[in-house]
């Protein structure tokens, strides 16, 4: 394959944008290379500005769970857009989707759409404290929340610790209110709330993660998080910005039949578009703005294309027989055959997944269920890996330590060309 316009078009990108993309793992540092520039999509498929085709495995990082430029939603949108693209006014389509939301998703009484999962989690933290009239936020390390400056926090020299500045610009009178966690450890869990329960307004988690590469919660650790976070009178949040819709109607939520108090939502309800929402009980939303004191606006929030979209994409989803498990039996196909391609390869390797997100870790552990465990993983072979699959066609994302999605856009053809790549790849490792 040639890239050269997509090496030229990244040249002319750093000339006047910060490191040449506006979020940074598009920059493809991580796998060592230069990023492709995206021309066009349709189902399966994106093409760069140079004319490769790829399969596409990262789907806009996960929201596009029926492929790219879905009829349904195209339509949707173009319905929606000639009418006028922004009101900065209250339009039905903003109650239809809440209404969708709230019929799905087991835990939302009341929904708040807002324009990215960052501003949901940013939101839903905010509204924690003032609900419960605490300072404190537990989080996990490895867990990614968006780029709130409650979430840029990084572990101190203990697993169980209290928070430091991960980035410039993220103050330590902020950190300081963050509590770190190990993921998939209640003990750690534990001894926070033994140590400052009463100051705890919140424990924030992805259900499932997929930040750190996918890591699914160990039998119990849910339903743990929420009997201590009941125990203490803190509010247990879901942040289901990945796995919402995506690993069943309701979300993990439903999968693990855990509920939390709030869920934060995002890129399969925009449909493609940015989008964000977060939800709960009723008695906890309606402390928000205007019917209560907790402050939250947005002059975009609940667009209507986005909205529109949205709503397009939950219908779908809705009313598609045996959609999500006819997602399941893609993703299961999918791992079983790289699974036989490390057997022949002799390549040491793990699959973790959770119906159609899972990651490609390249290690030597057994299992990886923590943070410390997934670092442990070889990110050059995974860069030499993530070069010959793109030079294959597959479009896998340019980090170790992130999601592969399978779509429903993807055929069995498509799963075994994918296999077939993988296989080849490993063969040359």
């Amino acid at each position: 394959m040639q890239f050269t316009k997509s090496i030229e078009a990244f040249k002319k990108a750093q000339e006047i944008i910060p490191g040449g993309v506006n979020s940074p793992v598009r920059a493809f540092k991580s796998v060592k290379l230069n990023p492709v520039f995206i021309s066009k999509a349709k189902g399966a498929y994106i093409t760069d500005i140079d004319g490769n085709q790829y399969i596409d495995f990262v789907a806009s990082w996960g929201p596009l769970i029926f492929g790219h430029a879905h009829e349904a939603i195209l339509t949707a949108i173009n319905e929606a857009a000639v009418k006028g693209t922004s009101y900065g006014a209250p339009t039905e389509y903003e109650t239809e989707m809440a209404e969708l939301i709230v019929s799905m998703v087991p835990s939302i009484e009341k929904v708040r759409m807002v324009n990215s999962g960052t501003e949901a989690t940013m939101s839903a933290i905010r509204l924690a404290r003032g609900y419960t009239k605490r300072e404190c936020i537990l989080k996990f390390a490895g867990n990614y929340h968006g780029h709130g400056d409650s979430f840029l926090i990084k572990a101190g020299s203990g697993a169980i610790t209290l928070g430091l500045p991960d980035s410039p610009g993220v103050t330590s009178s902020t950190a300081k209110d963050t509590l770190i966690a190990e993921y998939n450890n209640l003990d750690s869990v534990r001894t926070l709330f033994q140590e400052k329960g009463n100051q705890i307004a919140a424990i924030i988690v992805e259900a499932v993660a997929g930040n750190m590469g996918v890591v699914v919660p160990t039998k119990g650790f849910l339903q743990g998080l929420r009997d201590i976070a009941t125990e203490y009178g803190a509010l247990l949040i879901f942040d289901e910005v990945i796995t919402g819709f995506r690993l069943a109607k309701g979300g993990a939520q439903e999968l693990y039949n855990v509920m939390p108090d709030i869920t934060t939502l995002g890129k399969i309800i925009g449909g493609g578009l940015p989008v964000g929402a977060y939800g709960g009980k009723k008695e906890i939303m309606d402390m928000l703005a205007p019917i209560g004191p907790v402050y939250q606006a947005g002059t975009l929030s609940g667009n209507p294309l986005a909205m529109s979209a949205g709503i397009a994409m939950l219908k779908l989803i809705r009313d598609t027989p045996d959609f999500h498990a006819e997602l399941e039996r893609k993703a299961a196909m999918l791992e079983a055959g790289i699974y036989r391609n490390m057997e022949i390869t002799g390549v040491k390797g793990l699959i973790n997944r959770v119906g159609s997100m899972m990651t490609f870790f390249f290690t030597n552990e057994t299992q990886i269920t923590t943070y410390d465990e997934a670092m442990k993983s070889d990110a050059d072979k995974y860069a030499r890996f993530f070069k010959m699959s793109l030079e294959s066609g597959i479009y896998l994302a340019p980090s170790q330590y992130e999601c592969l999605f399978v779509s429903y856009a993807h055929t069995d053809k498509d799963i075994e060309t994918i296999i077939a790549a993988n296989l080849l790849a490993l063969k040359n490792l």
